[in-house]
């Protein structure tokens, strides 16, 4: 699979461990690691490390992160990151990662 595309989906809940609650769905054309984060501090440290040690080429942020959260994962890092959206995420209570995190 040396061609496939290695990206990483970083979720934040509360909780969450980078270094326990993380999972890799590899495929022909991608390997994906989806690995869960508790705050933003963590997301921008992990996004950093996972470009550096693990070759990740493509991180996609979960509905979670606000567009504040989003700038800093972005600005951590040199590869492309997109992001899911939602105003407010039912799996934070209906709130914004910028409410909680920012």
């Amino acid at each position: 699979m040396s061609n496939a595309l290695k990206a990483a989906f970083i979720f934040v809940a509360p909780g969450g461990d980078p270094t326990q609650h993380r999972s890799w769905v590899r495929t022909e054309g991608v390997e994906l690691l989806a690995v869960a984060v508790s705050n933003y501090d963590q997301a921008e440290a992990l996004a950093r490390e996972l470009v550096e040690k693990e070759g990740i080429a493509a991180i996609e942020l979960c509905g979670g992160f606000g567009a504040a959260g989003t700038a800093r994962v972005a600005a951590a890092v040199n590869v492309p990151v997109g992001v899911v959206r939602f105003d407010t995420h039912p799996g934070l209570n209906n709130a914004s990662g910028d409410t909680l995190f920012a």
